[in-house]
């Protein structure tokens, strides 16, 4: 076998196995794709809609039938109503047709200039054109027919009406508006929006990150009852966080909190404070006035508190893996503690710690049940996450809520990508 043959043999078998990992991989790339990016992408097309949540049911034509008249009485005709209704406030409906097939033995004496009668398959049927119908119209339509004996009424409702209607369906229509991003922007508080959202994913990933190394730092000694420690220090993370949320709300109620009683009796504070519901308060420090977001600094305590255990792990995980004759050979030279955690600890979990930043500056950025259940977005807690929720939800603007959700991807994706290109890696 010459070196050509060799060649194209070993071609044919290399494109068969691209092929057959294409293959195999199919599946997985249709899940993430179904996943992961359909949503996004259902995202995307909805923030450029002129979209509400009643859009979200397609307008339709109802139409309910009414039987009147007494059945026993061969001379006096029947009267059948045929109420219909346009389900949409805000788009007509064309070409609307409904049709209802008639008991045997009927005849009609009276019908509306909408509808007709046809026969066909030996079965008379009302059909009734009523054309385009306006959003939100009602209407009836009336005729009247002559039964025999054998007629009953419940031979009338046996049948069930059947409609047809052309509609424009704005969910799935090709017609794009910026109205949304338009309005997102243009909005009065969009720059206050922007502010807590930021001050709270900042303070409150830096915070979990800091208490989460101090936390880290000491149990890594070793002492007697740590296995006990390390477990309490892992409650805020697991605990429900409706539960915890409801007891800090508990604790600082201005009312019966236990913590304005405290503050009170030891001549703190004159009279209680609204933690979760004062936007500010302001203070004197070395003759100068000062203030500071009181709910938005609470709500970012009680992130930092529920969220510090899951960076306490992975700091924890990863100092614990770092030599000990490190620290060892430090400490024969000379080096203090804190020349022990500044140049061994800290080089070796930079890494980690950089991880945990981006990771948890994310999920604080979208965190919307803490502070929906601490604050209600009130009192200056308003971030990004509770605005889709009143845009898509209060005010029932599907659009505007979708619109505002493309602009936290966005950010998020921008602060991402900066943000792995210029954090330090491990060393180790």
């Amino acid at each position: 076998m010459n070196a050509g043959t060799k060649k194209n043999i070993t071609g044919a078998l290399a494109r068969r196995e691209r092929r057959l990992a294409f293959g195999l991989l199919l599946p997985t790339f249709l899940l993430v794709l179904a996943i992961v990016l359909f949503p996004l992408f259902a995202n995307f097309w909805i923030s450029f809609k002129p979209i509400s949540l009643a859009d979200l049911r397609p307008p339709t034509i109802f139409v309910k039938e009414r039987i009147k008249g007494k059945f026993n009485d061969l001379q006096e005709p029947i009267k059948i109503e045929y109420r219909f209704r346009n389900s949409s406030i805000k788009y007509a409906l064309s070409d609307v047709v409904f049709k209802d097939d008639l008991p045997q033995g009927v005849e009609v004496v009276e019908i509306g200039k909408e509808c007709n009668v046809s026969k066909l398959s030996g079965v008379e049927t009302v059909v009734c054109e009523l054309g385009n119908v306006a959003p939100k119209e009602r209407g009836k339509i009336e005729l009247k027919v002559l039964s025999s004996s054998s007629t009953q009424k419940e031979s009338f409702t046996e049948t069930r009406v059947i409609s047809s209607f052309t509609a424009k369906n704005v969910l799935t229509s090709l017609d794009f508006t910026l109205e949304n991003y338009s309005k997102v922007f243009s909005s009065s508080e969009f720059i206050s929006v922007l502010k807590a959202t930021i001050y709270y994913t900042f303070f409150g990933t830096a915070g979990a990150l800091i208490l989460g190394l101090f936390a880290a730092q000491i149990i890594s000694k070793a002492f007697p009852g740590r296995a006990i420690v390390r477990g309490f220090l892992l409650f805020p993370y697991v605990a429900p966080v409706i539960a915890v949320a409801f007891s800090w709300v508990i604790l600082f109620d201005p009312f019966s909190g236990s913590v304005n009683a405290m503050l009170i009796e030891l001549g703190v504070s004159e009279k209680p404070i609204n933690f979760f519901g004062k936007r500010a308060i302001s203070f004197s420090f070395l003759g100068l006035q000062m203030s500071f977001p009181l709910a938005l600094t609470m709500v970012i305590i009680f992130e930092v508190w529920r969220y510090f255990p899951l960076s306490f792990l992975f700091i924890l995980a990863r100092m614990q893996s770092i030599p000990s004759d490190l620290y060892e050979a430090a400490e024969m030279d000379g080096a203090t503690p804190f020349q022990q955690f500044w140049y061994l600890s800290i080089p070796h979990i930079i890494g980690i710690l950089a991880v945990l930043f981006l990771l948890r500056f994310i999920w604080t950025f979208n965190k919307f049940d803490d502070i929906f259940l601490l604050t209600g977005g009130n009192a200056g807690t308003r971030t990004f996450t509770v605005n889709v929720y009143e845009q898509a939800f209060a005010i029932s603007n599907l659009g505007a809520g979708a619109a505002v959700a493309v602009v936290i991807f966005m950010f998020l994706l921008v602060f991402s990508i900066l943000f792995i290109k210029f954090t330090p890696k491990d060393e180790s």
